[in-house]
C-alpha cells in the first residue's frame, strides 16, 4: 500500500535558524542585515547559548510561504558558510524539524527528544491537564 501524501497546504509558512559561533558571528550579523533588508519576514533575537533543540548559538527568521522562493535561493548564495536549518510549520513541529527541513550547509544534530517532550507538555497545558 503507497504512503499517503500530506498536501502543501498544511505548510503555514516557515522558520530558517541561522547558526553562528563566537568566530562566525560577525557573518551572522551580515546575513541578518541583509535579510532585514530584502525580505518581509519576523527576525527573532539571538541567542547567543544553545535553545530548545537547536545545539548551537542561532537566530530565528520566520516567513510566510509566499517569501520561500525569494528568501530561500537568497540565502543559498548568501549563507557565509553559516549552517542553516530551514523547517515547515505544521501541526506537527517534531516533523517538521525531524523528517521536513531542508539544510544549508552542514547538518547539525538537533536534540529532537527535548522537541518531542516539549510538544507533549504544550499538548497538556492546551487540553487542561
Amino acid at each position: 500500500m503507497p504512503l499517503a501524501h500530506r498536501d502543501a497546504s498544511e505548510i503555514t509558512g516557515y522558520h530558517a535558524h541561522i547558526y553562528y559561533d563566537a568566530d562566525t558571528r560577525d557573518e551572522a550579523r551580515s546575513v541578518r542585515l541583509g535579510i532585514e533588508t530584502r525580505f518581509t519576514c519576523i527576525l527573532g533575537r539571538w541567542h547567543d547559548q544553545p535553545v530548545g533543540p537547536h545545539p548551537k548559538a542561532m537566530y530565528q527568521v520566520a516567513f510566510e510561504p509566499d517569501e520561500f522562493p525569494r528568501i530561500v535561493p537568497w540565502l543559498m548564495i548568501n549563507r557565509r558558510g553559516l549552517d542553516i536549518l530551514i523547517h515547515p510549520n505544521t501541526a506537527d513541529p517534531v516533523e517538521d524539524h525531524d523528517i521536513s527541513p531542508i539544510w544549508l550547509g552542514n547538518k547539525l544534530d538537533l536534540d529532537i527528544d527535548s522537541l518531542r517532550q516539549f510538544t507533549i507538555e504544550r499538548a497538556k497545558k492546551i487540553a487542561g491537564d
